[in-house]
């Protein structure tokens, strides 16, 4: 009966109450609300952030009651529909106010909970409120008790009548003060240190992790405002208030305790083995969902799927057909972190099961108010002097917010390479401390993105130091972002050119897809099918041997991830004579064969449909030959054509031709080759 309280899957300061259901009886109703007092009694011990004396006051009150409650429960047998009725109503009431304790006393959000007082404040009202109108009907007679319970119950309602909840004074002077600071950095004024001290104390918050706690929790806040297109001024003070707790993780903060975040990260490590990744599909879409949200009933949907189930005129919940009394969507996040983490561990592309629509970060073109800007500034030019003029620690510990800084803010990226973070960061990939070297290639990897950084790079000589990673970094970490970096680079026509006249860095690639890790190995097919789109790299590819090692991959990888992308840079190199000549030549047609029937990827099969139908093309009547004695390729070809993508049907339907035209000219008698005979390769 009594509700899991868990933060983790309901936006903060909502209050997703129910009411016990009818049937229950009075016994089990009685029992529960005596846990649910029990629990928000269990506060007391807690540390308030704001609105201490209004959360004490509201403890109080319940504990008071709770002695009634556990003095009737002896006698609790035949009682009337009156008493019933007043403990249904309680019961609705604690709940609400457990969940504002819950938000109260929640780590990361003390900021934020500070800027709401006035409305913690009223909220406390309300549900204190609640008690007095559930105590209005309540039967004091109706089952006996002491004089003193009774006494103490009309204690309860008097002072629930007449209770007065109003922001605390303190409350008051630290927003106050956090406003001038929000101030002082829309004037490009750089805030006083012992100022945001004092207020960083008030709040608790005495360590680095506390402060990345509330740079998390304002980045989702932050996102689910701007997915539900709320008011434009909450985003405003959401942005401001991000900017200002990223500038004091930087500034105010010398040491990086991380215990906190390896303790929650091993606690996912603990229960991902025993998940089924099924548990993550969508109901209605099928697929793992992007962004879980939860309906009154209980069950969990993609936020799109269910949105388009509303859209089409549907009111009642998919999985069970009840009746839906609210529409509201209450996001999933601990489901939503789980998944995540989940792909992350198997190689799993959330953005390619979600039709390639991955986070949104548009919205960070923009600071999303003028202290955002200005913090960020701020906040650049700080760490950018650290770079070139701090302590190895120092130094390291600035990589190590550059790279957390510029993971998902486009403005943050900007702001850091106009500031010339670029060419300090190459300086320290030849650290020997193995974490130095980690960041400063992460933390360019998020800075490659940005428009100007790449030829930033190239002209600071980073191209080779980039590779050297790639070749002798320090951690597997490092490589594998190493690579990455490399791929966002060779986005330019001209860097492709000349990362391949490197005479090092394909076979530094290919080295990492024989070695390396799952997520090293993703990487580099990722980076060589970037080079692959200058012509001139072609060759340097087939040189390294990399063919054999793709084909070995779609046999011994257990991961779908690896598959898709070995066949992309199998399908690319395919493409011209003599790629089709070193994939055929390692009996490769029967293996592509088997994983266009198996594979479940939509962009795996799309990859199978294009090598095979650049090997028929390059590779002659033995090649052609060969697939049309497959019984079940014409199948898989003609399930695409209705099932796959425009790009995917288009070469479906280009294969299917060739194959038919194949068909028909033997039939014919007439064997002659569907293609120049000088283009036949032997098939072993």
């Amino acid at each position: 009966m009594i509700h899991n309280f868990n933060g983790w899957d309901r936006r903060i300061l909502t209050f997703p109450a129910v009411h016990p259901c009818e049937s229950i009886s009075p016994s089990t109703l009685l029992n529960s609300l005596i846990d649910l007092a029990q629990s928000i009694c269990a506060y007391k011990s807690d540390f308030f952030s704001s609105n201490k004396r209004n959360a004490r006051e509201t403890i109080r009150q319940v504990q008071n009651f709770l002695i009634y409650l556990q003095e009737i429960r002896g006698g609790f047998l035949d009682v009337p529909d009156s008493l019933v009725l007043s403990l249904s109503e309680l019961y609705l009431a604690f709940q609400k106010i457990h969940y504002l304790l819950e938000d109260c006393t929640r780590e990361g959000a003390r900021l934020w909970m500070l800027m709401k007082s006035d409305q913690v404040a009223n909220q406390f009202r309300v549900f204190v409120r609640a008690i007095s109108t559930g105590l209005d009907v309540l039967p004091i007679r109706a089952v006996e008790v002491s004089s003193e319970v009774k006494e103490l119950v009309d204690l309860v309602m008097r002072q629930a009548r007449k209770a007065r909840f109003e922001v605390d004074p303190d409350d008051k002077r630290v927003l106050n003060d956090v406003i001038r600071i929000l101030g002082r950095f829309e004037d490009g004024v750089n805030p006083n240190k012992r100022e945001i001290k004092r207020i960083f104390d008030y709040l608790g918050i005495e360590k680095w992790s506390q402060c990345n706690k509330e740079v998390k929790f304002l980045d989702t806040e932050i996102e689910t405002e701007y997915l539900n297109g709320d008011k434009r001024r909450e985003l405003e003070l959401l942005s401001s208030l991000m900017g200002l707790v990223s500038y004091c993780r930087c500034v105010m903060f010398d040491v990086v305790d991380t215990e906190a975040s390896q303790q929650v990260n091993k606690w996912c490590e603990n229960i991902l083995g025993g998940l089924n990744p099924d548990d993550f599909r969508c109901p209605i879409s099928l697929e793992i969902m992007k962004d879980p949200v939860t309906l009154s009933t209980g069950h969990t949907y993609d936020r799109g799927s269910i949105l388009k189930w509303f859209r089409s005129g549907n009111s009642t919940c998919p999985k069970t057909g009840e009746r839906l009394k609210s529409k509201e969507l209450t996001a999933n996040l601990i489901l939503k972190r789980i998944i995540q983490d989940w792909s992350a561990e198997n190689g799993v592309s959330i953005a390619e099961e979600s039709n390639h629509k991955n986070r949104d970060i548009t919205r960070t073109v923009l600071a999303g108010s003028l202290a955002a800007e200005g913090a960020a500034k701020m906040s650049a030019t700080f760490l950018a002097d650290r770079l070139v003029n701090g302590t190895s620690e120092e130094k390291n510990k600035a990589a190590y917010e550059i790279r957390l800084l510029t993971k998902t803010s486009i403005f943050n990226r900007s702001c850091l390479v106009e500031v010339g973070s670029i060419p300090s960061l190459l300086n320290i990939l030849s650290s020997k401390d193995s974490l130095t070297q980690e960041n400063a290639i992460a933390a360019l990897l998020n800075l490659s993105k940005h428009c100007r950084s790449k030829s930033i790079i190239v002209e600071n000589g980073g191209l080779e130091l980039i590779i050297d990673v790639i070749k002798k970094g320090l951690k597997a970490e490092a490589r594998q972002h190493a690579a990455a970096t490399l791929f966002y680079i060779a986005s330019i026509e001209e860097y492709r050119k000349l990362i391949g006249e490197i005479s090092e860095a394909i076979p530094a690639l290919v080295e990492m897809v024989r070695d390396g890790t799952d997520r090293s190995k993703k990487n580099a097919l990722v980076a060589i099918f970037g080079l692959l789109m200058h012509s001139g790299n072609h060759w340097r590819v087939l040189a390294a041997r990399a063919v054999p090692l793709l084909l070995d991959l779609l046999t011994s990888s257990g991961k779908e991830e690896l598959i898709t992308d070995s066949l992309a840079v199998l399908a690319t190199l395919a493409e011209k004579v003599d790629g089709t000549i070193a994939i055929v030549r390692r009996g490769a047609l029967n293996t592509i064969l088997r994983i266009l029937d198996s594979c479940t990827s939509r962009a795996g099969k799309e990859y199978c449909v294009s090598l095979l139908l650049a090997l028929c093309i390059n590779g002659g009547t033995n090649v052609v030959a060969h697939l049309v004695k497959s019984p079940s390729l014409m199948g898989s070809l003609y399930s695409l054509l209705h099932e796959g993508t425009s790009r995917a049907s288009k070469k479906a339907r280009a294969l299917i031709k060739i194959l038919h035209e194949f068909y028909e000219k033997s039939s014919s008698g007439s064997i002659s080759p569907a293609l120049p005979q000088d283009r036949s390769v032997h098939v072993w």
